[in-house]
């Protein structure tokens, strides 16, 4: 298993329809809840251990998601409001060296719980022709919001089985 990508890169070239982007939005919003289930149980020493050699500990992978998922409500709310906006990136990898990584995992916790319950909203909300508007990423090229919700519903179980391949591996 590539411990980077313990579930693959996010793949979908089907034609994005509303059942899809149901399950996504699920996806998406039971993510803090199972994310919190996850690492109820670990200790400081293992939230500081590595996913893999030269990856982020746990604490720092649930600090990204926060921070990455707060981005991307962002952008999807600059999609709806602007006409395909060119999106600043920001570098995740200098993120998680800043000061706030450092600080208990419950304050990301609580706050994707909040932000998730915002942004499923928001998501729930999107018309046919919403999940249409994109937004360009000068690293990726053009998204639509459509593809985009996959993407963070990807996204969040690709840094949830980060966490849970290291607990499988080390018995925790």
């Amino acid at each position: 298993m590539d411990l980077r990508y313990p579930i693959g890169t996010f793949e979908f070239d089907e034609e994005i329809t509303n059942n899809i982007t149901s399950k996504w939005i699920c996806e998406i919003e039971e993510l803090p809840t199972i994310l919190r289930d996850t690492v109820k149980r670990l200790d400081d020493e293992q939230l500081d251990t590595a996913y893999r050699k030269g990856g982020w500990t746990i604490r720092q992978v649930i600090h990204h998601v926060a921070d990455s998922h707060i981005n991307a409500y962002t952008r999807f709310k600059v999609a709806l409001t602007e006409e395909n906006p060119v999106i600043k990136p920001y570098n995740e990898t200098k993120w998680a060296e800043l000061a706030d990584y450092n600080l208990p995992i419950d304050t990301s916790l609580s706050l994707l719980e909040t932000l998730h319950k915002r942004w499923t909203i928001l998501l729930r909300s999107l018309t046919p022709a919403d999940m249409e508007r994109t937004f360009i990423p000068p690293d990726s090229g053009e998204i639509s919001l459509g593809k985009n919700i996959g993407i963070y519903a990807w996204h969040g179980k690709h840094h949830l089985a980060h966490i849970t391949s290291l607990c499988n591996r080390k018995g925790w």
